[in-house]
């Protein structure tokens, strides 16, 4: 899981200057719908 800030959407296009991209790309464990959602919450935990 990748969260960034992409000048593509502050300059062009969508024109949002705080705007953040995710992208995700599962595989794995991950593929299990239980793991994947524990995944999800620890790593929203740490904001």
């Amino acid at each position: 899981v990748i969260e960034a800030q992409h000048l593509c959407m502050m300059m062009r296009g969508a024109e949002k200057q705080n705007s953040v991209t995710t992208t995700s790309a599962m595989s794995g464990q991950l593929m299990d719908k239980t793991t994947r959602a524990e995944f999800m919450r620890l790593i929203n935990a740490t904001e």
